[in-house]
């Protein structure tokens, strides 16, 4: 019988040491290990860029908690995306992308393997229409962020896996700004999951990196083939902090909800707001899908000031408890100008983003408190 997610947050691949019967995974910190004969390796381990077991012991956990066949862990988020998109496309193949992506993503795409030959359309996945009229015969991926990153945009995945599937191509889902805690894309038809370790999955604003988790096992095959030839691998430290945080994901993501939803209704009730963004709110235009596909709204909002661009950068400077920063999942509050900050490289494209958003990583501090903080902020 499958166990909750709580569970496998805490056990799965994770068993106690048969050594010592530590009940924490070692952490192995080695660069390479001792053969008995040539060619005879202990447990398949030569090298620790192509095995180690603490990160392995990370790969078996993130398979459990997104219910996949595969999971490997990167150095950074970026690392693994990387190493997707030139494991599954090559020169000439075409990339449909959310419209409102993080920026980091587009970069990699438009600037960087732009120059390899790979070409890409942004479009707004959640026109089925559009989706559709954008897609090429050398399209290989569409890749969905969602809630989006940083307008908190709602993509129906089942569907938006049904139109890719029916044109022969993958359907990538970026997951980090709901974890799997609260979505688990696999199960809704996508092919591969994106994380940025960073984030929600380390907790803790104190480790960097990324993590991709199949649904075929084949696909898994040939990612774990250039995961090792590529090289962009987790350390055997950060792969350790990564697990020792997934064993709280559970309570942190309920905390962030929380906090995260009165937030929303806070600035909701504010005349100087002109939108919030959270898909929680009744009055989201995702907010039945994510109600259908997530078991909660998440911890992320941004908003709009009706007093334009230099207004939201005042707020962004006069919270207190709120550290202006960016990234996004830890524990502490954060909030930030992304059109001058976390997008400024999607300035001028289609993805640009308004000049007067806010984006808030909310924390789980006590609520009364962050509050006040922005009603300080704002007034």
């Amino acid at each position: 019988m499958q166990q909750g997610f709580n569970t496998r947050a805490i056990h799965a691949g994770q068993d106690p040491d048969p050594a010592t019967g530590a009940v924490i995974p070692p952490l192995h910190l080695t660069t390479t290990y001792k053969q008995d004969g040539v060619g005879g390796l202990r447990g398949g381990y030569e090298y620790s860029r192509s095995g180690n077991p603490t990160r392995d012991t990370l790969h078996a956990a993130l398979a459990a908690l997104e219910e996949g066949s595969t999971a490997l862990a990167f150095a950074s988020g970026l690392a693994a995306e990387d190493t997707l998109l030139r494991t599954v496309c090559r020169a000439g193949d075409h990339v449909v992308l959310g419209g409102d992506a993080y920026g980091g993503t587009f970069r990699l795409i438009s600037r960087v393997l732009s120059e390899w030959g790979l070409e890409h359309t942004p479009v707004d996945l959640d026109d089925a229409g559009a989706l559709r009229a954008a897609i090429r015969p050398t399209t290989r991926v569409v890749w969905c962020e969602t809630p989006s990153n940083p307008l908190l945009n709602i993509t129906d995945i089942a569907r938006t896996a049904e139109i890719a599937h029916e044109a022969g191509a993958l359907l990538v889902v970026d997951n980090t700004f709901a974890s799997p805690y609260l979505q688990r894309p696999l199960t809704l038809g996508a092919d591969v999951v994106v994380h940025s370790t960073t984030k929600y999955l380390g907790g803790h604003s104190d480790v960097v990196g990324g993590a991709l988790v199949t649904r075929d096992a084949g696909l898994g095959e040939r990612l774990a083939y250039n995961h090792n030839a590529m090289g962009a691998v987790a350390g055997p430290f950060d792969s350790w902090m990564v697990l020792r945080s997934l064993k709280t994901l559970g309570v942190r993501m309920d905390r962030h909800c929380a906090n995260a939803a009165r937030i929303a209704e806070f600035l909701a009730g504010r005349p100087d707001v002109g939108a919030v963004l959270y898909p929680g709110l009744p009055g989201h235009p995702g907010h039945e899908t994510a109600a259908k596909q997530m078991s909660g709204f998440g911890g992320m909002i941004s908003f709009r000031l009706r007093d334009g661009e230099e207004a939201a950068l005042r707020v962004c400077e006069r919270t207190r408890l709120f550290t202006l920063a960016e990234s996004l999942g830890g524990v502490e509050s954060l909030i930030e100008h992304p059109h001058r900050m976390t997008h400024a490289s999607a300035a001028g494209s289609p993805l640009e983003v308004p000049a007067d958003l806010v984006r808030l990583s909310v924390g789980i501090e006590d609520v009364d408190d962050l509050l006040a903080d922005l009603e300080q902020a704002l007034g």
